[in-house]
């Protein structure tokens, strides 16, 4: 049952001290708008790494060509090292570990696509069948490349959701042909990628067509390895193996970093993640100590509190007033100070991290404030609050009657 008389006590004493109560109140307002604000601003920033890397396979190895930069064996620094399809097919004989894998080939420069009256420019890969699981691509139609397109070298093309629309409109794509360049294509199939515009407006056409049309019929210019369910060490080690295999087979310095470079994206992946878990530690931290000082304001104003109601505590007390009905009477007060106030500072900071929610870009990203945090700084905030009027209660529980009485 609500205690009114206490509560009307409460509010007096609240209205009394108006003035010091609302700067201490806003103290603690501060101290959790700024943690929700924190919060929500590091959500941002994992969404968009999130987001950077579900556009590609997270345990994958990708491999570039590069130049030597050491003297080894009787060869020159300076020499260009090139990949072809025996690197390819060695990857894929003498790593189990890799569970799929895709060659790149680059053209030069975008390709005018023709379609009807339309003429846009954009890029085209040569690319394997498991350039798809690579990419990460989803099929909105069709099919993707596959093994006996490469047997063949047909001339067939994959092509994003941006060429699509913009070629065919609403026009199905499927079967139709497009010249890119002078060279006819037939769709076979149209992907989505979470890479955004960028990623969809580009083309994919089987490797071996790309070769034979472009290149000598066996330079590629990229490779890129899937690991499946290796752990982060495993796919160092992998990074490692690779890495000992191409120096023996191309003749460079194994210790030579220039000649071939690689990013494992599994340890990425695991660096950024550590980094973003640091970050929330952080903030936490920062949040507690602010919330902190908010409480020990609260916790003040308490005292001050109780020094100047001694005489009225001292006459309930003489009244029948239990120790314990003091004590809650002070940490009721002291606990709707901390939660109303803590509850405006983070509302107000929800409402900001919510106006800017709809924000994407490269590094910031959809931030949002969880459930779980609301719910923890709810309990932050009642623990604060009985916190900061615990010293106060325990005072005035201890006062003695009399001499509360007989004081000015």
């Amino acid at each position: 049952m609500i205690d009114v008389d206490k509560w009307q006590e409460i509010f007096d004493s609240i209205w009394r001290h108006k003035l010091r109560t609302f700067l201490t109140a806003l103290g603690v307002g501060w101290g959790i708008f700024t943690l929700v604000l924190m919060l929500g601003a590091i959500n941002g920033l994992v969404n968009s790494f999130e987001h950077n890397f579900s556009d590609d396979a997270i345990n994958s190895i990708w491999i570039w060509r590069g130049t030597t930069s050491k003297d080894y064996k009787g060869l020159n620094k300076g020499r260009r090292i090139q990949f072809d399809n025996t690197d390819f097919d060695y990857l894929r004989q003498n790593f189990s570990e890799i569970t799929e894998m895709t060659g790149r080939f680059y053209l030069s420069g975008d390709q005018m696509f023709k379609y009807g009256i339309e003429a846009i420019p954009y890029s085209i890969r040569g690319v394997h069948p498991g350039h798809k699981l690579l990419e990460n691509s989803q099929m909105m139609d069709g099919r993707y490349i596959n093994d006996m397109d490469l047997e063949k070298s047909r001339k067939v093309i994959v092509i994003g959701k941006v060429i699509k629309e913009e070629l065919f409109g609403d026009e199905p794509a499927i079967g139709k042909e497009i010249e890119c360049g002078d060279i006819t294509y037939k769709v076979i199939g149209v992907f989505y990628d979470s890479g955004g515009e960028n990623e969809m407006s580009r083309a994919y056409i089987p490797m071996t067509t790309a070769q034979k049309i472009f290149s000598d019929g066996k330079t590629m210019h990229q490779i890129m390895v899937d690991g499946g369910d290796l752990t982060i060490d495993e796919m160092s080690k992998l990074e490692d193996d690779i890495f000992a295999a191409f120096a023996q087979r191309k003749g460079f310095d194994p210790t030579d970093r220039r000649a071939l470079r690689m990013n494992n994206r599994a340890e990425g992946y695991q660096e950024f993640a550590s980094l973003f878990t640091a970050f929330n530690v952080l903030t936490w931290i920062i949040g507690f100590f602010s919330i902190m000082a908010g409480v020990i304001s609260v916790s003040n104003i308490m005292l001050i509190i109780v020094k100047d109601r001694t005489k009225e505590i001292g006459i309930r007390k003489a009244m029948g007033a239990t120790p314990g009905s003091i004590i809650s009477m002070i940490l009721q007060e002291s606990i709707l100070i901390t939660t109303v106030a803590g509850y405006f500072g983070m509302i107000i900071g929800v409402l900001i991290i919510y106006s800017v929610s709809g924000a994407e870009s490269e590094y910031f990203r959809h931030p949002t404030v969880n459930l779980s945090v609301i719910i923890m700084a709810t309990l932050t905030l009642i623990v604060a609050g009985a916190l900061a009027g615990l010293i106060p209660a325990f005072k005035a529980a201890n006062i003695n009657p009399v001499t509360a009485i007989k004081s000015d």
